[in-house]
């Protein structure tokens, strides 16, 4: 039985994407057309698409397709959530964990929505301090709780393959609301939970 790949992309945008990285594979001093770059932009068309369909994904909706009405107000900490993003300076990527936790004022959501609005924040040209306040910012003015806290710890390919090529530099970046920023105890705890391994 034959192996079938299903994948849904725009065609139009695909043949677009791929006449462009022809041109592009022509000016690097390739030749498009030898055998093992025949498909070349046609695969890279359709990974870019990939690589940046957070803009087609709205990450309230997200959250909203999972929000229940609950009366906890402890935190809820998801960690350890893989995001891989790509800077929009360079256009390569960087990829390391989000740590996000919110204290819920009546509402809770699906805990797969908080990794699916870190995936949806990080699947577009990034950079990573913007990355960290869309994801506090979407929880926040969605779920309404009484604080988020969101810390990012990534590795930049730009730094790592070009440039200074420094190979084991961490980038952390940080963002909270509410009870976090007031609450010096809260803030600790929070990094206290995301650094200890409890599993």
């Amino acid at each position: 039985m034959a192996y079938i790949k299903k994948e849904d992309y725009d065609e139009p945008l695909t043949r677009e994407l791929a006449g462009h990285y022809r041109e592009i594979l022509r000016l690097i001093g390739e030749n498009p057309e030898r055998e093992g770059l025949l498909k070349t932009p046609l695969r890279v068309a359709r990974s870019m698409q990939f690589l940046t369909k957070g803009y087609e994904e709205d990450g309230a909706e997200i959250l909203r397709s999972a929000m229940f009405r609950e009366e906890y107000h402890q935190m809820v900490v998801v960690k350890d959530i893989e995001l891989y993003s790509m800077c929009e300076h360079h256009m390569l990527p960087f990829y390391g964990k989000a740590h996000v936790a919110y204290i819920p004022d009546g509402y809770i959501t699906g805990l797969s929505k908080i990794a699916r609005v870190v995936e949806t924040f990080a699947r577009r040209l990034q950079v990573q301090e913007r990355l960290t306040v869309q994801i506090r910012d979407c929880i926040h003015d969605t779920l309404h709780p009484l604080g988020v806290a969101v810390v990012i710890e990534a590795a930049h390919m730009c730094m790592q393959v070009r440039g200074v090529q420094k190979q084991n530099s961490v980038t952390t970046t940080s963002a909270f609301t509410g009870t976090f920023l007031r609450d010096i105890r809260t803030r600790n705890e929070f990094m206290t939970l995301i650094g200890a391994k409890l599993h």
